[in-house]
C-alpha cells in the first residue's frame, strides 16, 4: 500500500529514536495513533508494552490492511477505525497518554491536528504528543518541545503540555 497519496512511513531509525524517547512512558499506556497509514507507530506501541492503540485511518484499503495486521498479530487491544482524524477529533473520545500525529506528507495538518488534541480533551495530564513533519513545524500552544531531532527531510519532536497548562488532561 505504500502507494497511497501522501503515505511515508517512519523510517526505522526515527522510529527507534522515537521509542527509545518513549520508554519510560509507554508500559499501560493509551495511545491514539491518528493518520495510521501502515499501522506502524501503532503497532510498535502494543508491542512495546502499551494498553490499548487507537488507530484512526481514512483510507479504506489501509483500513482493511490494518485489520487484517491486527488480526494476523493478534492484537485484541488494537482499534482500527476507519475516519477522518480531523473529524474523529471533534467528538469526545476519552484522553490518552500517548498522542502519534504523521499527517501525511506535503500536508500541513500537524499543528491543526495538536490543537484539536489539547483542546478537544485527548491529551491525558501529562499525556506525550509525537509529530513528524516537514522541517519548520511549531508547537502550537501549549505544547512545548521535550525532545526533537530530525532526519533527512522529516523533523520530529515529543511534545509535553506546558507547565501548569489546564487544558491539557481533562
Amino acid at each position: 500500500m505504500r502507494n497511497a497519496p501522501g503515505l511515508r512511513p517512519t523510517p526505522d531509525r526515527v522510529r527507534e529514536t522515537l521509542f527509545n524517547w518513549l520508554a519510560p512512558f509507554i508500559d499501560g499506556a493509551a495511545c491514539l495513533d491518528l493518520f495510521a497509514g501502515t499501522g506502524a507507530l501503532g503497532f510498535e506501541a502494543l508491542s512495546r508494552g502499551a494498553a490499548r492503540a487507537v488507530m484512526l485511518e481514512s483510507n479504506r484499503a489501509l483500513c482493511d490492511q490494518l485489520h487484517r495486521h491486527a488480526e494476523m498479530l493478534g492484537a485484541d487491544n488494537a482499534e482500527i477505525v476507519c475516519a477522518d482524524a480531523m473529524a474523529w477529533l471533534e467528538q469526545p473520545h476519552g484522553s490518552f497518554e500517548i498522542v502519534f500525529i504523521d499527517p501525511p506528507f506535503g500536508t500541513d495538518l500537524a499543528a491543526e491536528a495538536c490543537a484539536r488534541v489539547v483542546n478537544g480533551g485527548h491529551l491525558a495530564r501529562r499525556g506525550l504528543v509525537y509529530v513528524e513533519s516537514a522541517p519548520g513545524f511549531t508547537p502550537p500552544d501549549p505544547l512545548t518541545i521535550r525532545r526533537e531531532s530530525q532526519a533527512g527531510r522529516v523533523q520530529y519532536m515529543l511534545l509535553e503540555a506546558g507547565a501548569g497548562e489546564e487544558g491539557a488532561g481533562r
